[in-house]
């Protein structure tokens, strides 16, 4: 386990907090640098209250089946931390990656102009590839230690960009940790996670580091 100096921690644990211009008021802003555990690869990413909406935007950078990827996503919720629209691009290999998913107010989602009846009623948007979205429903759910709830999320699996539903429950175990469960079980882990709602710990595939 990484041990972080004192600025590293601050960081990591969502308190730190810098500047962001914008028609001259100064906007809170998150940011987060994680290490991939499973194979090689970082990603940053931040997150900006521009009232009222949340926006969720990150870079990440590894392999996926002997391919280097990069990828950029933006992730846009309203105050209620409700997924509104999502945007992928990026390379996969010598294969460009474009995706853009959208939300109505009757939750009912399309990615890339297609309908996509399969995930209708989900509230959440989750990029296969990030631990970021994690932190739509810890913010939205806002969980006390001790209350547990389930939830439905779209799940953008990757590589194939497709929309499928996935069945998460979250646990709140302590004031910085959660139980974490998706597909009835089949997936089980327990998170780490900062004031700002990123995920600082998710084993075996994320681990939050000091910037440089």
């Amino acid at each position: 386990m990484i041990v972080p100096d004192a600025r590293a921690s601050s960081l990591l644990s969502g308190e730190f907090r810098t500047g962001l211009q914008a028609q001259g008021a100064l906007l809170p802003v998150h940011t987060v640098l994680w290490r991939r555990l499973d194979q090689p690869g970082h990603e940053a990413a931040r997150l900006v209250h521009h009232a009222p909406f949340w926006q969720l935007g990150g870079t990440a950078v590894f392999a996926e089946d002997g391919r280097i990827c990069r990828l950029e996503y933006q992730v846009v919720c309203d105050a209620g931390w409700r997924t509104l629209h999502a945007k992928v691009t990026g390379w996969l290999g010598v294969d460009p990656i474009k995706v853009e998913v959208y939300t109505d107010t009757a939750r009912r989602w399309s990615i890339n102009g297609r309908e996509s009846p399969g995930v209708a009623g989900c509230v959440d948007v989750d990029l296969a590839f990030t631990p970021s979205t994690n932190t739509i429903p810890i913010r939205r759910l806002a969980l006390n230690p001790g209350e547990r709830a389930e939830v439905r999320a779209a799940w953008l699996r990757f590589p194939e960009l497709i929309l499928e539903p996935l069945v998460q429950s979250y646990a709140r175990t302590g004031e910085s940790s959660y139980h974490y469960e998706s597909s009835g079980g089949e997936f089980v882990t327990d998170l780490e996670v900062g004031a700002a709602g990123f995920v600082l710990r998710y084993p075996p595939f994320w681990e939050g580091e000091a910037g440089v």
